[in-house]
């Protein structure tokens, strides 16, 4: 894991945005994308419950438009979507298209981050997260993440804990 010379904008983008969060943990890039929570998992040698997976949904808005929801989950979970929606008011998640993704987090699938969005997003946090002294999140690219605390997610995203199994 290095810090390159040349870093892709998403990640400096992600950077600014988490230094200006104050956000204490250190970003690592690995040799390459890791398409899984097992994978980073493996790469970076920790847990897969300690990998934060960034999942954008689509929930239908008050007007019937989607409006995105990130649910921040271990990457030892499988989010249950009606469970979810009922726990968070809305009557139904789906999985959101890549282009829906990348215009409301400016971030492709695989290197979604908790933060660095154009407009603040509606956040959950798996609990889960909580058991591990350090979590792992993307960093705004599929080969980028960062060390970071449950606590430290929930407090620079806003996010609300809740229960996603």
């Amino acid at each position: 894991m290095s810090t390159p010379t040349s870093e892709h904008a998403g990640v400096a983008h992600f950077r600014a945005e988490h230094a200006r969060l104050g956000g204490t943990g250190r970003i690592a890039v690995l040799p390459d994308a890791v398409h899984t929570a097992a994978l980073a998992a493996q790469a970076l040698g920790c847990e897969v419950g300690a990998i934060a997976n960034s999942l954008v949904f689509a929930a239908p808005g008050a007007d019937g438009s989607p409006q995105p929801v990130l649910v921040l989950t271990s990457g030892a979970h499988r989010v249950d979507t009606a469970k979810v929606a009922a726990s968070i008011g809305v009557p139904s998640l789906d999985r959101a298209p890549a282009a829906f993704v990348r215009e409301h987090t400016g971030q492709v699938i695989g290197g979604v981050s908790p933060i660095a969005h154009p407009r603040p997003l509606r956040t959950y946090l798996d609990r889960w997260l909580a058991r591990h002294d350090v979590v792992w999140a993307a960093a705004g690219h599929p080969a980028a993440v960062y060390s970071t605390t449950a606590d430290e997610l929930a407090q620079m995203t806003g996010a609300t804990l809740i229960d996603v199994e």
